[in-house]
């Protein structure tokens, strides 16, 4: 009996399998670990091969777990932007993946700035030109990495972001990408059902590597590789399945995903999203050709900077710590961090930014640097949430989730500084869910995503503001003072 749902969840530090049963109980899981490479400052990347390998043995191992039988579909959720350079013909990598964290083509988005052409790739794409997006990332490789290079000019490469790069291994040979990858790239126009020729002419991309531009669920291919013939039927990048997993599919609703960084999306319908403040516009899903869109605001630095206490500055053990440092202290003492170390996101884009801790005295310890840490992501978001309500699209309430949103303290200091309801799932890992539930209903196992968040989304705990408005209003003034300082 098909009775379950296989997610390969490919995120930025590590790659997962995960069986959902129709109930949204995880019945296998299976991880391994990325190795992250940073050849030069700035730059992040990836093994592709290593990738593929990992997922691949997470995936036999949890469907010999469950039973290849009782396995209806795939769903697959990867970090997104990331961008992979293959050869169609022996399928295999060309260079490293160049990371969505990674800075390199930041002067190449500054000519491009300074040649006026931002307004237009906004208007047309929702995205501003930052090193964040994949299509400057593919120009890189075309420019700096012969392999890549040769197979373009052979008619022999193939370019895609995570999902598309598994999809082609598993299938052996189906080079398809969804709506909400393909809208990172900068290389599709939000209302455009497939890559634009101008736009890829625009960043020198070409259109003949790139691949055909499907749906967020269905039957869109299948793979042979584990265990009879199973239909892969349902993609998204990792924050849109969040959205999806968190049930937002109403417009307005909001979630926030506290990973390596911080994504906070809304809901916008069918409405393609226009931001003056410097927000992003994206395809959050794609069913039979119609779209839902999302406005969204993305933070470079969130669980990283926690990671970087860890196991660069060793004050730390585990991340788990954290909370009760905070609760050890009363305040952070003054201390305020802006975790700018891999460059500012939304609503700032400044690419150059670098970390700033302010506040520092000789009665500065362990307890207040995390706790000081702690605090910046509910800064960081009460930026966001200034940025989505000058756009028109206020948040009512938060939903959260990712591995920092299971710190109860940083969750009760969201709800404080924004002064908003923050809601959390008891299952934290609504990006391998909404995965799920896309490819639940793309197999026909539920009618609509509303049915299938009735069956497999669980229950949920409640964050009510409880900050007195002279103690929220400190906090913020020495932070818009720290942000001065970048």
């Amino acid at each position: 009996m098909t009775d379950h749902i296989l997610v390969l969840d490919s995120g930025t530090t590590s790659t997962r399998a995960i069986a959902f049963d129709l109930s949204g109980r995880i019945a296998a899981v299976a991880q391994r670990a990325l190795t992250q490479h940073y050849p030069r400052p700035g730059w992040v990347e990836h093994d592709a091969q290593e990738i593929w390998q990992h997922t691949l043995a997470c995936a036999q191992e949890v469907v010999t777990a469950v039973g290849s039988d009782r396995i209806a579909g795939i769903g697959i959720t990867n970090q997104r932007e990331t961008v992979v350079a293959w050869d169609r013909d022996s399928g295999e990598p060309l260079a490293r993946a160049i990371v969505w964290q990674d800075r390199r083509t930041a002067e190449f988005c500054a000519q491009l700035r300074d040649a006026g052409h931002e307004d237009e790739v906004q208007r047309r794409t929702g995205l501003l030109l930052d090193p964040y997006f994949s299509g400057t990332k593919m120009r890189w490789m075309l420019d700096n990495e012969g392999t890549v290079r040769a197979a373009a000019e052979a008619g022999r490469l193939a370019l895609g972001t995570v999902e598309s790069w598994l999809v082609w291994k598993l299938s052996g040979g189906a080079h398809i990408t969804d709506a909400s990858n393909a809208s990172r790239t900068q290389l599709l126009a939000l209302d455009g059902a497939q890559f634009d020729e101008g736009l890829c002419d625009l960043l020198g991309v070409p259109r003949s590597a790139l691949a055909t531009v499907v749906d967020t669920q269905g039957h869109l291919t299948d793979t042979t590789l584990l265990g009879g013939r199973i239909p892969i039927a349902g993609l998204a990048g990792d924050q849109q399945a969040a959205t999806i997993g968190q049930g937002c599919f109403a417009p307005g609703e909001t979630k926030a995903t506290y990973g390596t960084g911080a994504f906070v999306l809304t809901n916008m319908g069918q409405t393609v999203p226009q931001s003056a403040n410097r927000l992003l516009g994206t395809v959050l899903m794609q069913d039979k050709g119609k779209r839902t869109y999302a406005l969204e605001g993305s933070v470079f630095v969130a669980g990283s900077l926690i990671q970087w206490l860890r196991d660069s500055l060793g004050m730390i053990a585990s991340a788990a710590e954290t909370d009760a440092l905070a609760r050890s202290v009363p305040d952070s003492g003054g201390v305020t961090i802006v975790p700018a170390l891999s460059g500012l996101g939304a609503p700032h884009w400044n690419a150059e930014a670098r970390g700033v801790v302010t506040g520092l005295s000789f009665a500065t310890g362990r307890a207040q640097l995390a706790r000081a840490a702690l605090e910046a992501m509910a800064h960081q978001t009460r930026d966001l949430c200034a940025a989505f309500a000058a756009d028109g699209a206020p948040w009512g309430r938060l939903r959260i989730d990712g591995g920092m949103s299971a710190n109860d303290w940083m969750a009760q200091d969201l709800a404080d500084v924004l002064a908003l309801e923050v809601e959390r799932p008891d299952m934290v890992e609504t990006t391998a869910l909404g995965a799920g539930m896309l490819a639940a209903v793309g197999t026909g196992q539920f009618a609509s995503l509303s049915d299938a968040a009735a069956s497999m989304r669980g229950a949920v705990r409640k964050f009510d503001p409880a900050m007195d408005d002279a103690v929220r209003d400190e906090r913020l003034f020495r932070w818009d003072k720290a942000l001065r300082a970048v």
